[in-house]
């Protein structure tokens, strides 16, 4: 898709980056501190990423990004007092995926580090990828899906903004193996834009 993504967003207190090949070491420090918490929701966190698999899910995420098949930003906290080019810690990641250019369509997926919890931040990271999707790439919709037994993520969507449409019943299988069902927020265009 021949469109100008941002490669980087500013928000009040955040700075959304694409992956870059050498960011592996902050990658699978940043995940392998927050293992226990995102093993219950997420299927890559199941065991813990090596060095070289972080690299590798950089180098993936970069490539991804230039198709704009999946386009993953990391997420940090904006150094040096606030400046925009400056990056402080990794705190997560976030990005559009499942990505529908015939409409066109995203879903906003995200997770946390350890330890920033209870900030807003992802509700910041879910309203600028939001604006973006709509005003920048033509959204008609964004999405946000999330297994209903994550209340945390539940309260992501809710606090940005974005509309409950119902659950979707064992649509899929959780990490466990178990029947998962999926929350379904949105936002649509003329209706709930940002």
């Amino acid at each position: 898709m021949l469109i100008d993504v941002p490669e980087r967003i500013a928000t009040e207190r955040l700075l959304l980056r694409r992956p870059q090949p050498g960011d592996g070491a902050q990658l699978n420090a940043a995940v392998t501190q927050s293992l226990a918490e995102l093993r219950p929701w997420m299927p890559w966190a199941q065991v813990a990423p090596t060095l070289q698999d972080s690299e590798l899910n950089c180098r993936r995420m970069h490539a991804n990004f230039a198709l704009r098949e999946d386009m993953v930003f990391f997420v940090f906290e904006r150094g040096a007092g606030g400046t925009e080019g400056c990056e402080g810690a990794l705190v997560g990641s976030s990005g559009l995926h499942r990505i529908d250019w015939s409409v066109p369509r995203f879903e906003i997926g995200y997770w946390r580090r350890t330890g920033f919890e209870g900030r807003g931040l992802m509700v910041e990271v879910a309203r600028a990828l939001s604006r973006l999707a709509f005003d920048t790439l033509g959204a008609r919709r964004v999405e946000i899906r999330m297994d209903a037994r994550n209340e945390r993520s539940v309260g992501v969507a809710e606090r940005a903004g974005f509309t409950f449409e119902g659950v979707l019943r064992q649509d899929s299988v959780d990490v466990a193996g178990g029947g998962r069902d999926t929350r379904v927020y949105a936002r649509v265009r003329g209706v709930e834009e940002p």
